[in-house]
């Protein structure tokens, strides 16, 4: 899919602002039982057709009003992952600046979990 060049201008930007990490790392961390919260940005229908395991949905048109709610816990390791990691890494950035500060962007997203073979969940 072609982005539209504003919009890859908007996530260059957030980019230079956010920690991203790559799927191979959260696969090793989530098997290393590393303590975090996986968060899907996706629409809720990229959701119901499967999902990271143990992930929550946080849909990009909704986190930053139900964030607070979810994870009160500023300080909580946050892991944002989309369908390949733009739309998380904007989510990821609005989150630092409300004052969540240990927020990562899961480049290659859900895309890249898929093409891994890694193992994925439906509800």
């Amino acid at each position: 899919m072609a982005h539209a060049p504003k919009f890859l201008a908007l996530v260059i930007e957030a980019k230079k602002r956010v920690r991203e990490t790559n799927v191979a790392d959260v696969k090793r961390r989530l098997d290393a039982g590393e303590k975090l919260v996986l968060v899907d940005v996706r629409e809720e229908s990229e959701w119901g057709r499967g999902h990271l395991p143990g992930a929550v949905h946080l849909g990009k048109g909704i986190i930053e009003r139900d964030i607070e709610q979810r994870v009160p816990d500023t300080n909580t390791k946050l892991i944002l992952y989309c369908g390949g990691g733009f739309r998380s890494a904007l989510s990821a950035d609005n989150l630092q600046k409300m004052g969540y500060s240990n927020v990562e962007s899961m480049d290659g997203g859900w895309k890249g979990w898929l093409e891994a073979g890694f193992p994925t969940q439906k509800d």
